[in-house]
């Protein structure tokens, strides 16, 4: 587990601070969820409400309420939230993104769409469907097959209902109501001027444009879209060095066995560093917060 003081990315975690003018909070989580908020919440109210608050951000999703969560309680302490992604902020955590006033992406930093998914067997032999497997299993079986249009789409609704429990496909069906509402909840943080219906094309660009959950956006692709992305090679490579700690340190990947435990949470900011440390067997993880 990282000690304070071991911590790599300290040294460019204040030089980050020094170029960007703000208050750094480094943020790297295997699964963004609820239980990370009163940590977080601790670490926040070390740093204080500040004007400018910048959080690097690496993750590759987790809890769609626990990400819209994270990102309205930063922005309760801060008037300016910049998210800077080194590299990964997949799915909720793209989600998270938008609530940032702007975003820092660098040369490898890698969205994805925000396409709900269904996980667990319910019946359909897959261990998670997506949104989008649903909506245009239709579609499909007029394109392939040559059916038309209408009964495909009646022949694909008896069929999903066969193999689908139907009360929980219309909580998947919810489930992408609320996909939608709370990302043009948070997208009203990044985009206050932009019009509603435009705000909430976004939404639904990225939850069904794309053929593939884990289609790698970049930062580019992100700002056409129109999300507010900007460059800054100094910020970049900093939050680059402080990405390379992170991938050595956080994440089942870095454990040497099967027994081992391992950080799958580190909040980091020039005063304190915290990590969630989970247990083999499905135990209770522990947080440990660490004085720098």
């Amino acid at each position: 587990m990282p000690q304070a003081g071991e911590f790599a990315g300290l040294s460019a975690l204040r030089k980050l601070e020094e170029v960007r003018a703000s208050r750094v909070l480094v943020m790297a989580a295997t699964t963004l969820d609820i239980e990370m908020l009163p940590a977080l919440y601790e670490q926040l109210r070390a740093i204080g409400k500040v004007e400018r608050l910048d959080v690097v951000l690496q993750s590759r999703g987790g809890i769609v309420n626990g990400a819209r969560r994270i990102a309205l309680l930063l922005r309760e302490f801060t008037q300016h939230l910049g998210l800077i992604v080194p590299h990964y902020c997949e799915s909720s955590a793209t989600l998270l993104a938008m609530a940032a006033d702007e975003i820092v992406a660098g040369d490898l930093a890698i969205f994805s769409p925000i396409d709900p998914h269904l996980h667990g067997d319910a019946g359909t032999g897959s261990s998670a469907v997506s949104a989008q497997d649903i909506r245009l299993f239709g579609k499909m079986c007029a394109n392939w097959f040559g059916a038309d249009p209408d009964a495909a789409r009646e022949q694909a609704l008896g069929l999903m209902c066969q193999n689908i429990f139907p009360p929980t496909l219309a909580a998947f069906y919810r489930s992408t109501l609320e996909m939608q509402q709370i990302g043009e909840e948070l997208l009203r943080h990044q985009l206050p001027r932009l019009d509603a219906e435009s705000r909430s094309a976004i939404v639904q660009k990225l939850m069904q444009d794309y053929h593939s959950h884990n289609y790698a956006i970049t930062g580019r692709e992100l700002a056409e879209l129109g999300l507010r992305v900007v460059r800054e090679p100094q910020a970049e490579a900093l939050a680059w060095e402080i990405s390379r700690v992170l991938q050595a340190s956080v994440g089942r990947g870095v454990a040497e066995s099967e027994e081992d435990e391992w950080d799958d949470v580190l909040l980091a900011s020039r005063g304190s560093v915290s990590v969630r440390r989970r247990r083999p067997g499905g135990l209770h993880p522990r947080w440990q917060e660490l004085a720098a």
